[in-house]
């Protein structure tokens, strides 16, 4: 790898999943890279979707390359947003170094390609910080709750299919009424739109102290509910929005609202699951995608598209970015390796290296061996 002061060549391709607009890397951080030494290789078009041209990369000395191809071949490190589709394993060779989400427990096939090819995979969605958080996935997910109220908001309007509520109602009339499932960083982002909005929000969740923690940060203005069936099924029934945000992390979300709660609810009302991308906590609940979002089941209109940030691209790019690109700089300035050695969190965001899988929980889902990154390096 490279040594302290050697410059390094950063790829940051476009995007080539469905309907994915974000970019990895944002001329601001083309432009720190660049005053630091190195060389950004930026595929034509590559953050023309997150409103982010051609020409704001090259002002600030980042190089525009023709095909995707050039990006990955050149590369000592390659920056991206989502994990690479099948297409793209054709790019994979020793000693590359990949900095994206990766999600590979579920994926077998991209896992074995990085094994094979012995790609440095390190992967957003398991960075680690001192204090145990995500910091690379909180970003997103505010993103994702704030959306959430946003998106019912219309898909309630009549025009959608929705009951014809306004979330905030008039004078005289009562506002909507929004549930909330899940008091961590989607719900709460959820519950500040929604009462922004006017709505009368109610919040659920199994943790008592996280709930007392709400009732303060809201004073006293959302509704907090212990999460149990008899409670989820009370709320969803009163529910206009529903919005799921329950996470366990890596783990697949549980089913708190069955299909028999959902056939309760009123007609016409709005479920959005945030979860969706770890199979959702809502049983009627099935992936969709920004090209064909909602369908509808027992009357009640559901929005559940796995990658929701990808709506509102120009704010997710930087929300993400803003997270990554601390990241990014240790990187280039010490080389993966020592960068790895020398930083927790990045060791913690390291899911394949030299051939071995060094994350266990995707190794157990997988049936593969483990080899702790710490004795490779």
């Amino acid at each position: 790898m490279h040594g302290e002061s050697q410059s390094m060549i950063i790829g940051v391709p476009k995007e080539v999943k469905d309907h994915e607009s974000r970019v990895g890397i944002t001329p601001a951080g083309a432009k720190a890279l660049t005053d630091a030494g190195h060389k950004v290789l930026v595929e034509h078009n590559a953050g023309a979707l997150s409103s982010f041209p051609d020409d704001e990369y090259q002002a600030v000395g980042a190089e525009i390359v023709g095909d995707a191809y050039n990006v990955w071949r050149s590369a000592d490190m390659v920056v991206k947003v989502k994990e690479p589709v099948p297409t793209e394993y054709y790019h994979f060779r020793e000693n590359l170094v990949l900095f994206t989400y990766l999600h590979l427990a579920p994926m077998r096939d991209l896992t074995q390609a990085l094994l094979d090819k012995k790609v440095t995979g390190i992967a957003y969605e398991t960075v680690k910080d001192k204090a145990g958080t995500l910091p690379l996935l909180t970003p997103m997910s505010e993103v994702a709750g704030r959306l959430s109220v946003q998106v019912g908001a219309a898909y309630l309007e009549k025009e959608h299919g929705g009951r014809g509520v306004l979330l905030g109602g008039v004078p005289g009339v009562p506002p909507g009424n929004v549930c909330v499932i899940g008091g961590g960083i989607v719900g709460t982002n959820a519950a500040k739109i929604a009462l922004g909005m006017g709505a009368k929000v109610t919040l659920v969740d199994l943790n008592l102290n996280r709930l007392r923690e709400l009732d303060d940060i809201f004073s006293g203005r959302v509704y907090t509910l212990a999460s149990n069936a008899y409670n989820i099924e009370r709320a969803a029934i009163e529910a206009d929005l529903l919005i799921g945000g329950v996470l366990i992390p890596g783990a697949a979300a549980p089913k708190l609202v069955t299909k028999a709660m959902v056939s309760k609810m009123k007609k016409g009302a709005v479920i959005v699951d945030v979860a969706i991308d770890q199979g959702g906590c809502i049983e009627t609940a099935h992936p969709t995608t920004h090209s064909d979002p909602s369908y509808v089941v027992d009357g009640v209109v559901h929005y559940c598209v796995t990658n929701m940030p990808a709506a509102v691209p120009n704010t997710s790019t930087l929300a993400l970015t803003n997270a990554t690109f601390p990241y990014v700089v240790k990187l280039t300035q010490l080389g993966a390796q020592a960068a790895i050695r020398d930083n927790p969190a990045i060791a913690e965001g390291v899911n394949t290296y030299n051939g071995n899988l060094t994350y266990r929980a995707v190794a157990e889902g997988q049936g593969r061996t483990f080899t702790p990154i710490q004795t490779l390096l």
